[in-house]
């Protein structure tokens, strides 16, 4: 490809804001954002010249088509089996209703014979299907028991009651499923229960339309939801980078502003703990104040004064005779050795006199005695 049908190409799908739009629109499956597509301006170049050639699935208009075909192919196969599957069902409840009936009332001869033999052909039919597997699939399979789909089909009810059967299924069939369809309306709109059969026919005439219509709102409104949460999901993205980034600018503001305050909030933390240190000095001065407050009466300073002043007197008194007693040892060291000998002589009478002073005192009692 050229650049010139390119860059025409991209230019048309539109610039700036609006050609990132565009881009997102064109892939909702890819998890990018707008800002992505900013950053990098080839990679959206890319995006919006791919997106003139995939569709929002990623696929490519050839292959769109192949699969829209296939598609196509595989609803009709899924009509054809669901046709059958539904006529097989219904007669099979057919079959349980005539069931119910014959345990609660009586039954004509006519219809148990009907139901006989249709449940009968059922019956074999399903069994021919199993022994003969030719239409489903290539490859060969052992019978079952030995038996094979003619010895099944001899079973068969005769051809009088298989004909008058198949004449009265479709009156018969179109009753059970008319049923099922009012049925299928009372459900839908209850209110409609007792209204009369020709308003009900009318109404379920335009059953399948309104059905159809729901449907598709149904699915239009799951494809509204399936965009809204990629589109919430692309702005719950944008909303966490947007609040990341603000979590790192507010985090480097912390820090700054952190950093350039810490020293004042040291000094204001130092000078409130020193303010602190002083208020409890204080208080113990006042507690100790107090407590010599009441310890201290005014009489018991006064009794503490006279025995002071008492105390002061007999110190003086003992401090002059500390000081006679000092000069008289001074006299006596001056005399020298001879007068020590004299000391201790004289020291010696004296214990003898008061020995003799206190035997003559012990005997003065014991004559009194």
């Amino acid at each position: 490809m050229s650049a010139g049908p390119e860059s025409i190409n991209v230019s048309s799908l539109g610039q700036g804001d609006g050609l990132h739009q565009q881009v997102l629109a064109s892939f909702p499956l890819c998890d990018m954002t707008e800002e992505d597509l900013t950053q990098n301006p080839q990679f959206c170049k890319l995006l919006a010249t791919l997106a003139q050639h995939v569709d929002q699935t990623g696929l490519t208009v050839p292959l769109k088509t192949e699969l829209d075909k296939a598609e196509q192919r595989l609803q009709s196969q899924k009509r054809l089996w669901l046709r059958s599957e539904s006529l097989h069902k219904g007669l099979q409840e057919m079959i349980q209703d005539h069931r119910v009936r014959k345990q609660h009332a009586t039954v004509p001869p006519d219809q148990n014979m009907f139901y006989a033999t249709m449940e009968k052909c059922l019956l074999l039919a399903q069994c021919v299907r199993q022994l003969d597997p030719s239409s489903t699939t290539s490859q060969d399979q052992p019978s079952v028991l030995g038996l094979k789909p003619q010895q099944v089909m001899e079973l068969m009810p005769s051809e009088t009651n298989v004909k008058r059967m198949k004449q009265s299924l479709p009156r018969e069939l179109e009753k059970h499923l008319k049923k099922k369809c009012l049925s299928l309306l009372s459900y839908y709109q209850p209110e409609w229960e007792n209204e009369s059969e020709g308003l009900k026919n009318s109404k379920l005439s335009h059953l399948s339309t309104q059905l159809d219509k729901e449907k598709k709102s149904a699915e239009s409104l799951k494809v509204t939801c399936r965009e809204n949460a990629v589109l919430l999901q692309r702005q719950a993205q944008l909303y966490l980078s947007e609040l990341t980034k603000c979590l790192q600018l507010l985090q480097s503001l912390i820090l700054e502003h952190r950093l350039r305050i810490q020293t004042d909030l040291d000094k204001k933390k130092l000078d409130y703990f020193e303010s602190k240190c002083e208020l409890v000095l204080q208080k113990i001065k006042i507690e100790m104040v107090e407590i010599q407050l009441d310890t201290y009466t005014v009489d018991s300073i006064s009794a503490h004064r006279k025995i002071r002043g008492k105390l002061e007197s007999e110190l003086k008194a003992c401090q002059v005779e500390k000081q006679s007693t000092e000069l008289k040892l001074a006299s006596f060291e001056i005399l020298g050795k001879e007068f020590e000998a004299l000391a201790e002589e004289y020291s010696k009478l004296r214990q003898e006199i008061e020995v003799k002073h206190w035997a003559l005192k012990e005997l003065t009692k014991y004559k009194n005695k």
